[in-house]
């Protein structure tokens, strides 16, 4: 995806723009504030005169109140992470592996189309996460937003944080935990769809016979994160 297109492929002065019937005044006063951008936008440029015109749609976009998600993508030891808030907190942590394209794809169809690339507003959490990889953080004190998961799964999501720093809990401990000892499977199913890992540490539920079991994330980072955890 392009870091100015907004997740269901509107241009930037779309954005910028968007409902113009039914907020005239604030989609006048956006291209009022940037007059140029379309004529920007119609002609070829470098990363530089790029990164300033995507600074001053961001601008543009939170004057107006027009950014309904808002993300980021950040560098960790377990591979680039997509960062996503609406007002309400953060709402999506993922991996590579998970193409974050099609993350953000979903987003725009389960949250809102308005969506646009605002590292600003990750600040906290990307600050966090890295003293968590640092070493420096062993719980996480962010805002969350959960309404991408429902029901059972948000249920279970929801107790995941009770799992320390450094330990582990099997899905037998977890389906246990939350009341139906019998609902193993649908424990695994949570932890595979929790749309916040690492900080909503699904990675600390193992199989019961102490093996890793299966990550969104992959075998790999998982390992890494127990690891960390283990040796901190």
């Amino acid at each position: 995806m392009n870091a100015i297109h907004a997740a269901d492929g509107r241009s930037p002065e779309d954005v910028a723009r968007p409902d113009a019937a039914t907020r005239p005044e604030e989609a006048a006063r956006a291209v009022r504030d940037d007059e140029d951008m379309t004529t920007l936008l119609s002609t070829h440029v470098d990363a530089d005169t790029l990164g300033r015109l995507h600074r001053r749609l961001e601008r543009a976009a939170e004057r107006a109140d027009l950014v309904d998600v808002a993300y980021t993508t950040v560098d960790s030891p377990v591979g680039k992470l997509l960062l996503a808030a609406t007002p309400q907190g953060l709402v999506r942590v993922a991996y590579a592996r998970e193409d974050h394209d099609r993350v953000l794809e979903t987003l725009g169809q389960k949250l809102s189309p308005r969506i646009l690339r605002v590292p600003g507003r990750l600040d906290e959490a990307a600050r966090e996460i890295d003293e968590y990889f640092a070493g420096h953080r062993q719980a996480f004190d962010l805002t969350l937003d959960l309404s991408l998961s429902r029901g059972f799964r948000r249920l279970v999501q929801t107790r995941l944080p009770e799992i320390g720093y450094g330990q582990t809990r099997s899905y037998r401990d977890m389906a246990e935990l939350v009341g139906n000892p019998k609902a193993v499977r649908a424990v695994g199913t949570a932890c595979a769809t929790n749309p916040l890992p690492i900080v909503v540490p699904c990675h600390r539920v193992l199989r019961t016979d102490g093996t890793p079991g299966g990550y969104v994330g992959g075998l790999e980072a998982k390992t890494a994160l127990l690891n960390l955890e283990a040796t901190a």
